[in-house]
């Protein structure tokens, strides 16, 4: 993981850098308040600096939870199924069971979190890559194979108990977070986030209906979120008497309705109504006869 005292070291030298700059050159310029702006600026860059770390970590924090584990009480057992996998004897075979079955007893509890889950799945998946090593090395008995593979049959249903778990609560979580952001990028960002960590569950277990409906759902979310997008930005041109340009973005926002993710029903309604709204403005356009120029520019909220 990146220092964190190193990154705002750095970002609060370059603010101070900035300020004493901007600073400088207000003074020689003759400004009466130059710390105001100067200030100002400092403060922008700062913000800047801390918010972008803050999104690279959150992106970066569901693909390091997925290939290092991050549950505490799950590293005593990890490190035990590891080590197993140089000697594989009955004792650990036992003792990684133990370890599996109370990590998994302690991640069904009521206040346990998604991250749990996914501990408790790396567990499973490091026992499984042990023994079947260690059965492939043939130097097992028949009776040790015999309860290796009962012990495997077993850690694989919790395997997947705690990845499908997982994978649901912590897309939900990230739905949820999705839908009270503010700003349409970071809605859509958020719920690309929960798709990924239902994609990964979906590698491993294809064909889970409850979480392709989860899925489709998320889906159905970032495309309305698209089409309200367009549509505020066609409502406001059309406030302004800009029809032409309102008519391209009611275009898009149909665009982005005729998406699969899109229910029928919805999907059939919404475009009544937006066609409805273009033929309005298409009339307002024949009355003026010569419509005047407009600019072609977008504005600046236009987001794709």
């Amino acid at each position: 993981m990146p220092s964190s005292v190193g990154y705002l070291t750095v970002a609060i030298i370059a603010a101070v850098g900035l300020f004493l700059l901007l600073w400088w050159l207000l003074v020689s310029g003759g400004d009466e308040a130059p710390w105001l702006p100067a200030g100002l600026a400092a403060s922008v860059v700062l913000l800047v600096a801390l918010s972008a770390r803050e999104v690279v970590m959150r992106r970066a924090w569901t693909r390091y939870l997925l290939e290092q584990g991050t549950h505490e009480k799950a590293k005593s057992g990890s490190s035990s199924i590891r080590t197993s996998k140089k000697s594989f004897s009955a004792s650990l075979h036992s003792a990684a069971l133990r370890v599996i079955q109370k990590q998994s007893t302690a991640a069904d509890s009521s206040n346990s979190t998604p991250e749990t889950h996914l501990g408790v799945a790396q567990l499973c998946q490091d026992y499984l890559s042990s023994s079947e090593e260690a059965m492939r090395s043939g130097n097992l008995g028949s009776e040790k194979g015999i309860a290796i593979r009962a012990g495997q049959q077993r850690v694989r249903a919790l395997h997947k108990h705690h990845l499908l778990t997982w994978a649901r609560g912590h897309s939900q979580a990230l739905a949820r977070e999705a839908q009270h952001r503010a700003r349409i990028f970071e809605k859509i960002e958020t719920a690309n986030r929960a798709i990924e960590s239902i994609d990964t569950a979906l590698q491993t277990y294809p064909g889970e209906f409850e979480l392709e409906e989860s899925k489709a759902a998320i889906l159905e979310f970032i495309a309305s979120v698209k089409v309200a997008h367009w549509i505020e930005l066609a409502e406001r041109s059309a406030f302004k008497g800009h029809y032409r340009r309102s008519i391209d973005r009611y275009r898009d926002a149909l665009f982005y309705l005729s998406q699969d993710a899109i229910k029928d029903e919805v999907r059939v309604a919404g475009v009544q109504k937006i066609e409805q709204e273009i033929q309005k403005l298409q009339s307002q356009l024949r009355k003026r006869g010569r419509p005047r120029t407009e600019e072609s520019t977008l504005e600046p909220d236009d987001v794709r």
